[in-house]
């Protein structure tokens, strides 16, 4: 298939089996489909149409069955499949978008069910997930194809399990159900039509699940009688009392003496600011007026804006 074939695997294979939590997602169950689908397209060397192909799946998926029918969509509608593996195809099973010609992919999950589609709690499998899944038939060497969306317009698409558990491992009371999961991953519980049997008109996958039923929980233990007001859960409540009191007091204390300190400062501030400008005033009266110059000539010269006093005639002297 070419070197970007087998790039393409390895991703996948690596990215499968890294993943960070038992359970697998939705993401890592696509992955696994389309590295299915490419797995199936491998086993047709010279493929002929309505023969059933087994594929190989990589090692590390051992325990994982797939197979590829390739059908003509003409037939498929007007003649069905009377089996293929567990599945029977009845008249009028038409796919969307319409090709010429279509390939159903066959999954058994086996042992790796559980992984890849994980159940509801209180569940548990009776039977390995089954796939059933349509692909375009045009290029046989084409990977990560998209899915065809198939549709029974007449009669359902049956599903008879051949690996079921025993009805000894179905609890008493339990009665067991068909599970199905469509390509978005969600779960849809039916009724079996019979006996291991279960009913599709879509593709996806498919198991019989039963619910379990586990022992009784234990009666919870009685909750303890409150302490008496005097005893010692009595005596730890009012110690918390007591200190949330404490706490609560020395805030508010804490709080006054910073209010007390900072007025202090303010008047402290006040006080030197009122002191020095005294100083300052005392210093200028003890130095005196500066007298102004004025310019006499080419030279200056200091000058008295006001006389201190104001001259009078002799005539105007009285004695």
């Amino acid at each position: 298939m070419g070197f970007l074939t087998s790039l393409s695997m390895l991703i996948l294979l690596t990215w499968l089996f890294w993943l960070p939590s038992p359970a697998a997602s939705l993401s890592a169950a696509r992955a696994l489909d389309a590295l299915l689908q490419d797995s199936a397209y491998r086993s047709f060397v010279r493929p002929r149409t309505g023969v059933v192909y087994d594929g190989r799946v990589p090692y590390n998926l051992t325990g994982i069955k797939v197979s590829g029918l390739r059908l003509r969509s003409g037939s498929l509608r007007t003649r069905g499949v009377p089996m293929y593996k567990e599945f029977q195809l009845p008249v009028g099973v038409v796919e969307e978008p319409y090709v010429e010609r279509l390939v159903f992919v066959y999954h058994n999950l086996g042992n790796w069910s559980s992984l890849y589609y994980p159940l509801p709690s209180g569940y548990v499998f009776l039977a390995p997930v089954l796939g059933l899944l349509a692909y375009d038939a045009s290029n046989l060497s084409a990977t990560n194809l998209p899915e065809l969306d198939i549709k029974a317009t007449e009669q359902p698409i049956s599903i008879r399990f051949s690996e079921v558990m025993t009805r000894t491992a179905v609890p008493d009371g339990s009665v067991p159900k068909c599970v199905s999961f469509d390509l978005q991953g969600l779960l849809n519980f039916s009724a079996m039509l019979s006996e291991n049997t279960c009913a599709t008109f879509r593709e996806g996958h498919f198991s019989i699940v039963v619910e379990s039923i586990g022992p009784s929980p234990a009666p919870a233990p009685p909750p303890a009688p409150p302490p008496p007001p005097g005893g010692k859960g009595g005596g730890k409540k009012n110690h918390h009392h007591k200190k949330a009191v404490w706490i609560i007091v020395g805030s508010v204390l804490g709080g006054l003496a910073l209010l007390v300190l900072l007025g202090l400062l303010v008047v402290w501030m006040l006080k030197f600011k009122t002191r020095k400008k005294m100083q300052q005033m005392e210093k200028a009266a003890e130095v005196g007026e500066a007298l102004h110059m004025t310019r006499v000539g080419s030279t200056k010269a200091p000058s008295a804006t006001v006389t201190r006093t104001q001259p009078t005639l002799e005539t105007e002297y009285v004695p």
